[in-house]
């Protein structure tokens, strides 16, 4: 999510004139959690504007400075920090709601740690190795021996949901 020529688009890159805006995403179907990728600092309350306008509840923003983290905390917005083999510690743990569980070179967590993160009443959102030029395979067998069932507390990102849909079976 980031500002282009006063309207709040969805671009992972600079935006083009060719994005779409968040209020055209919500006009589209969509199912599950929505994760908002932050880009630009300083769109908290025009984001919260459009999510209670298009009565989204079911969104997490990540991945913005530290300063905007503590706007969007203090708006109650649905915040999730990173943690990563570089990035150890969450940040505003005990204030967000849950933690983008990272890996950008390998698997280097377990299923304990991710059970302890929800018994701590955290969700967490698992980014797919695909996202990060990697086979998903081993993750999402992982994910099976550790007897981890995708529902509200356990979240997958990637970029094969029909795919992980049928391998999760849900």
């Amino acid at each position: 999510i980031r500002d282009s020529l006063g309207e709040i688009v969805v671009s992972h890159d600079p935006a083009t004139n060719y994005d779409l805006t968040l209020k055209q995403l919500f006009e589209l179907e969509v199912s599950g959690p929505v994760a908002l990728n932050i880009k630009s600092d300083g769109l908290h309350s025009k984001l919260l504007e459009i999510l209670k306008e298009k009565k989204c509840n079911n969104y997490f923003v990540f991945d913005m400075s530290i300063p905007d983290t503590i706007e969007y905390i203090k708006l109650g917005m649905n915040v999730f920090c990173r943690q990563s083999e570089f990035e150890q510690n969450v940040p505003f743990y005990e204030e967000i709601k849950g933690v983008w569980l990272d890996s950008f070179e390998s698997i280097w967590y377990d299923k304990d740690l991710i059970l302890n993160h929800t018994l701590n009443n955290k969700k967490v959102c698992i980014v797919s190795s695909e996202l990060h030029k990697r086979d998903q395979n081993s993750l999402w067998e992982n994910m099976l021996d550790w007897n981890l069932n995708l529902n509200e507390h356990i979240i997958l990102c990637t970029d094969y949901p029909l795919q992980a849909k049928t391998f999760f079976n849900v």
